[in-house]
């Protein structure tokens, strides 16, 4: 799921209610845009979910599908977020096979990605990774290896990147004795 430059992360903040979803991604669909990725949840206030869409758009059809979001009566606010201006993650949850001679690989290989052993049978086991696209991706391509028996990711969420201000030091003097 690498990030393709032609795909546009919007975040959506729309009434929370039932339907909404189904309009939104009727909108999508209506106007022939493929949604590479849809996360839907409520947010701190819980009259409005937060959508994050990853769409395949060129820029200027995005720009039409932007006014026709914010014709919809359940949609309060629409941003775009640049790559490099978001916060954003994915969650994987995937079994794959491990016999108890490579549970052993595959400890060390979730160890080095951070990633969680989320449940262990006899012959597989279930881990959880929450990071990049990116970081899914690699993890993924090292397991395949061991033999996938189901993978399922979230798709992303995302969030702007905070603003920075520079820190200012101060002198500390020290006693001397």
């Amino acid at each position: 799921m690498t990030m393709n430059p032609r795909h546009h992360i919007l975040t959506v903040l729309v009434e929370n209610k039932a339907g909404v979803l189904s309009r939104v991604a009727g909108l999508f669909s209506r106007r022939g845009f493929n949604i590479f990725s849809l996360a839907v949840s409520p947010t701190e206030d819980e009259r409005f979910s937060r959508m994050t869409i990853v769409v395949d758009a060129e820029t200027n059809p995005l720009e039409q599908i932007v006014k026709q979001l914010n014709k919809l009566i359940p949609v309060i606010k629409i941003s775009e977020i640049a790559p490099d201006e978001g916060v954003e993650r994915e969650l994987l949850l995937m079994t794959v096979k491990a016999t108890p001679e490579l549970r052993g690989q595959i400890t060390e290989l979730t160890a080095i990605f951070e990633a969680k052993i989320v449940d262990v049978g006899y012959e597989s086991m279930t881990v959880m990774l929450a990071g990049t696209p990116d970081q899914l991706d690699a993890f993924s391509d090292l397991l395949q290896p061991f033999g996938i028996v189901e993978s399922q990711r979230t798709g992303r969420v995302a969030l702007p990147k905070l603003a920075r201000q520079p820190v200012k030091l101060r002198a500390v003097k020290t006693a001397r004795a």
